[in-house]
């Protein structure tokens, strides 16, 4: 009998070798942390989109980076919440693909995005008189434009490519999503891991030099500035950006730059989730905890919530005593 082999229609994501308890647990974790992060980054839109006095490139930028933290954690998060609930590990080849591609799309795009945000800060620091004319409401429009069309480009060549190999036999995925790695390494291609690697290296390398750039420059002019508090006051405008980059370029290096995968694939799984989960889970409050005016903002809207809440319990105490009466 000749040998037959049957095209795969489904992958399984085996995500962590542990048992059903274990999964219910991490169930529990995530679902909170997921909703959590949908909620501070919602906020953040809305505090940005409801006063005029914040539209400007710096809070623009962190809008705009409150909404790709919105699909990126929603590319992963809701598929591993429904394996987790319901222990079905199987994911489509069309969905598999899908995930992988939006994935890449959203990690490439962010790195794009806080390279201009770098050059934001550069020029509100470095060239404070001619800023308003650097970052113009139309260069701001044409950096989220290029961010997203960045993204877009970037990934979408080899992500056809891989959806046009000759997945047979195994779809079995050592991860918890559609990771290229793990795909790569059920194809046994190493033309496609190599292009992969050229071309996410490209955008991730060259995002770290243009931002260490920018930061080199800022930091001198930061050192020229006489006063502490002027000190303190333009380090506190780079502060979040400047942390979420130390994140976000960090853990992608260490996952993606590398010749090959296959050799880390399980060592991989760990940064992913930091990655993936962790790391738009911290953005809203990086952003909290760094930007004064939003800390401010956030005080007015808690103070004028209080006020209504204490107004309505007054008056429903007034109205409880005159029915005493």
């Amino acid at each position: 009998m000749e040998n037959q082999t049957t095209a795969v229609t489904e992958f399984i994501l085996l995500a962590f070798p542990i048992d059903r308890e274990v999964e219910l647990l991490f169930f529990m974790l995530l679902l909170p942390t997921y909703m959590i992060t949908l909620l501070g980054n919602i906020l953040i839109i809305y505090i940005v989109m409801s006063l005029s006095r914040l539209y400007t490139p710096m809070y623009l930028f962190l809008c705009n980076l409150s909404v790709l933290d919105i699909l990126f954690t929603s590319v992963i998060s809701p598929r591993v919440l429904d394996n987790l609930a319901t222990g079905d590990k199987n994911i489509s080849f069309a969905g598999c693909i899908t995930q992988c591609y939006f994935y890449f799309f959203l990690e490439m795009m962010e790195f794009i995005l806080l390279t201009s945000m770098s050059y934001d800060r550069y020029a509100a620091i470095c060239n404070p008189l001619r800023y308003s004319t650097i970052m113009s409401l139309s260069v701001s429009i044409g950096k989220f434009l290029f961010s997203w069309l960045g993204g877009f480009l970037s990934v979408l060549f080899p992500i056809i490519l891989i959806s046009r190999l000759p997945f047979c036999g195994a779809n079995s995925i050592s991860h918890f999503f559609c990771d290229s790695g793990p795909l790569l390494a059920l194809a046994d291609t190493a033309s496609i891991e190599l292009m992969n690697f050229l071309l996410s290296s490209t955008v991730i390398i060259f995002s770290i030099i243009l931002t260490g750039y920018s930061y080199a420059c800022i930091n001198t002019t930061i050192l020229r500035i006489p006063s502490a508090s002027g000190k303190k006051k333009a380090f506190n405008t780079c502060a979040s950006h400047l942390t979420i980059v130390v994140i976000a370029g960090g853990i992608t290096a260490f996952i993606y730059v590398t010749p090959s995968q296959k050799e880390t694939l399980e060592i991989n799984k760990i940064p992913s989730v930091l990655s993936s989960v962790v790391a738009p889970f911290l953005n809203p409050f990086i952003y909290t905890l760094c930007n004064d005016t939003v800390q401010w903002i956030l005080r007015e809207m808690w103070v004028g919530v209080r006020e209504v809440l204490v107004g309505r319990e007054r008056e429903l105490f007034s109205r409880v005593s005159k029915k005493d009466h």
